[in-house]
């Protein structure tokens, strides 16, 4: 599932690579998919898109927005936006595909669940995207420790352990459980450590934390586990992933731990994150 890190990548690829063509043809629904969500009917799309110029795209957190003229394109963190070249052969399965007058073409498939919406701009009445919207990302300037410390000090915000403080809520926008693990081990918080017992230090440590370690991840092009808008995996590994449990860890050399915690997993390594 695409994350922050990796929204962002998209929208600079698709900057570089196909805002400015003319959509010429879309197709919708050629695999249904009981979990691709849709803006009213998919079947009028074609009549919002087809003639448009795509302009530019725009990240809010782990979502994806691309101009059209008056029509907007957004994709959710389950989608998976690939660009092809003339000629070739588009995946056995999408939900969306729009074919450009220079003969390459677009796809978005979902795979568990996402949201491959099209609607005219301004007309997108949904809570998630519009928190998204209003919040700063990590990456830009406008999140800062003034920010940051507004989340901390939120009514009932103490009560929250780390993972639920960071990656629920929409707190941080396209901030999931993907991205959380290596925050907080860069931070040297366990996932489940009370957010009320943390000193100004540590504050700071995770605000520290969340920005250096997004801002890594984005410069190499998202995680290893997910692909970019031609296929490729991104060039960050990720330290704490399901591949690290039982190795040892980069920091300390003890064993990395993986837990069932708040209807997930948390991997984190027991000698580096202290629960206090």
């Amino acid at each position: 599932m695409i994350e922050l890190p990796e929204a962002a990548n998209l929208a600079t690829q698709f900057n570089k690579t196909v805002s400015g063509k003319r959509i010429a043809g879309v197709v919708t629904q050629s695999s249904p998919h009981k979990f691709a969500w849709f803006h009213g009917d998919p079947r009028g799309y074609s009549s919002l898109l087809r003639g448009r110029t795509l302009g530019m795209a725009k990240s809010y957190g782990g979502l994806v927005e691309i101009e059209a003229e008056d029509a907007r394109l957004l994709f959710g963190d389950g989608v998976s936006l690939r660009m092809h070249g003339p000629g070739s052969s588009p995946p056995k399965k999408h939900q969306l595909l729009l074919d450009f007058e220079d003969s390459s073409f677009l796809t978005g498939s979902v795979h568990m669940y996402g949201g491959l919406w099209v609607f005219p701009a301004g007309t997108f009445d949904n809570p998630y995207y519009h928190v998204a919207l209003r919040k700063p990302s990590p990456l830009t300037d406008a999140f800062d420790m003034k920010y940051f410390s507004g989340i901390l000090q939120a009514p009932g915000a103490e009560k929250l352990t780390a993972k639920a403080l960071l990656a629920t809520e929409q707190r941080i926008p396209g901030l999931g459980n993907g991205v959380l693990q290596d925050i907080l081990w860069n931070a040297g918080l366990h996932p489940k450590r009370k957010a009320g017992t943390l000193g100004p230090e540590k504050c700071e440590d995770l605000f520290l934390s969340v920005r250096s370690t997004l801002r890594e991840m984005l410069e190499l092009g998202g995680r290893e586990a997910e692909k970019d808008l031609f296929g490729n995996p991104g060039g960050y590994t990720t330290l704490m992933g399901r591949n690290a449990v039982g190795k040892p860890c980069p920091r300390c050399g003890g064993a990395i731990a993986r837990e069932s915690y708040m209807g997930g997993t948390v991997t984190f390594c027991p000698g580096c994150q202290k629960l206090e």
